[in-house]
């Protein structure tokens, strides 16, 4: 039995739990997948046993309890990866901790307009003046990242990192609502989705039978 344990949420909406099981699942560290479908009446029930938080997602290991997925994402690096959770060289591992926090503190009217289901696929969809700035910011994260670090590998910081974990579900957004993507960052939006494990989260994603309303568009 795997001594880590991963708390979800419904794999069709829950982009904050996509990225802790990504970065788990890309580095082959071993865990116990725990899924607690969310917005039902035994939700905060289900939630009480394992988040004091009660949110999703949430790492156990034994007696050690951890919540948010940017602080799981880097203990894993810590305890599991010898830190190669990070890119290895100085610049590009600034820069990563910094976009990831400012994913991980910003682009609300993307969240809000653009929530994160895998089922969907719209052709016309119109996001606000205020969602199209936030779309326009991550191109230019995505953008700075590959020219900066692309010669060290295909992913945002050169080697697959934390960065990329949290930015996941922003591809599969992207995808979903149609936001178009050229050159370097549609070749980098295609790789995330053609990640086996990104696959394999969209595809269950997408075979749930819950309908979380106030998710839909």
């Amino acid at each position: 039995m795997s001594e880590l344990s991963l708390v979800i949420g419904n794999k069709n909406y829950s982009s904050w739990s996509l990225r802790p099981w990504l970065l788990l699942k890309h580095f082959d560290i071993d865990f116990k997948e725990i899924r607690v479908a969310l917005y039902t009446p035994e939700t905060h029930e289900n939630l009480a046993k394992y988040s004091p938080s009660l949110k999703v997602p949430v790492l156990i290991q034994t007696s050690r309890v951890i919540w948010d997925s940017l602080a799981i994402c880097e203990y894993i690096s810590e305890s599991h990866l010898s830190n190669r959770g990070w890119p290895k060289s100085a610049d590009a591992r600034a820069i990563a901790r910094s976009v990831c926090a400012e994913m991980h503190s910003g682009f609300f009217a993307l969240r809000n307009e653009l929530p994160m289901n895998c089922r969907k696929q719209f052709l016309d969809f119109e996001p606000s003046a205020a969602a199209l700035s936030e779309v326009q910011r991550i191109k230019a994260i995505w953008g700075e990242c590959r020219e900066r670090f692309g010669l060290d590998g295909e992913w945002l910081c050169g080697e697959f990192s934390i960065a990329d974990c949290m930015f996941a579900p922003v591809v599969i957004r992207f995808h979903g609502y149609g936001i178009v993507l050229e050159g370097e960052l549609k070749a980098y939006a295609e790789r995330v989705l053609s990640h086996p494990d990104v696959a394999i989260w969209i595809k269950e994603g997408a075979e749930e039978s819950e309908v979380i309303e106030i998710a839909e568009v």
